[in-house]
């Protein structure tokens, strides 16, 4: 059986004493409390401030859980509340539109799939929740980098590899298109990705007006489009299903 790291496990304890306890706690009290030298414990709350996981009061000296962990475990809870959120409405966009739908959110330099609903046919598909799709070319990743500055920052700083002749790579071009993004309310991906699929995406947003996710369809590029063009029917769709979910999140102007 594997041994249990254990820094890692008087980090940990270090944590939920925290959580758990006083909103501050001294060096001492927590070291009695854990069973821990001073000196060791010192040490563990040193690496857990510089990570931004505890933060110490300069006038005190004691700590307390820092922004770092509560930004974490908001995120956690705003995923899981998106998700819950959009389920009926991605339902009803993958029966209107007859094809895929995403949710997915920023993660790293990618697009985490929160929630995938399936084409409603007989085709075999598979579930691609969980999967990290690029965020300079997909219709997804496109509309997070031209709503969140976070997404923005992260894609402009990557490496924008092309997947096919159509990715856009080049910085200025790329920074058209998320201008375009914006002005238009939603992202598309005619095979930039992947020769012959097109997608189409919208924002989501919370009460706070911040982008939260983003919801789109993905389809045969002859499904998706047509005479050249993406079918102005399913931008609609998308976008309904993206404000709907936003108001559902708090954000009633959308």
């Amino acid at each position: 059986m594997a041994r249990n790291i254990q820094s890692l496990e008087r980090a940990a304890a270090m944590l939920r004493l925290l959580a758990g306890g006083e909103r501050r706690l001294g060096l001492s009290d927590i070291a009695s409390t854990l069973g821990l030298a001073k000196g060791t414990a010192h040490g563990i709350l040193r690496t857990l401030q510089q990570e931004g996981f505890v933060e110490q009061d300069e006038a005190s000296g004691r700590y307390q859980l820092g922004a770092e962990l509560l930004r974490l475990g908001n995120s956690y809870l705003d995923v899981h509340e998106l998700r819950a959120r959009a389920l009926v409405w991605t339902d009803d966009l993958a029966r209107s539109s007859g094809e895929s739908v995403y949710l997915g959110v920023l993660h790293q330099q990618g697009v985490l799939i929160v929630h995938h609903v399936f084409r409603p046919d007989d085709s075999r598909q598979v579930l691609e929740v969980g999967a990290m799709h690029p965020l300079h070319s997909t219709a997804l990743g496109k509309v997070l980098s031209a709503y969140d500055p976070v997404a923005h920052s992260e894609v402009a700083e990557g490496d924008r590899k092309a997947f096919t002749p159509r990715t856009v790579t080049g910085e200025r071009e790329f920074e058209g298109v998320l201008d375009l993004t914006r002005a238009r309310g939603w992202g598309c991906d005619v095979e930039e990705t992947w020769e012959g699929v097109a997608s189409v995406a919208a924002p989501i947003h919370d009460r706070r007006r911040l982008p939260v996710g983003a919801v789109g369809i993905t389809g045969a590029v002859e499904r998706v489009c047509e005479d050249g063009e993406l079918r102005s029917e399913l931008v609609a769709a998308v976008r309904d299903c993206a404000r709907a979910v936003s108001r559902d999140l708090g954000a009633l102007r959308f």
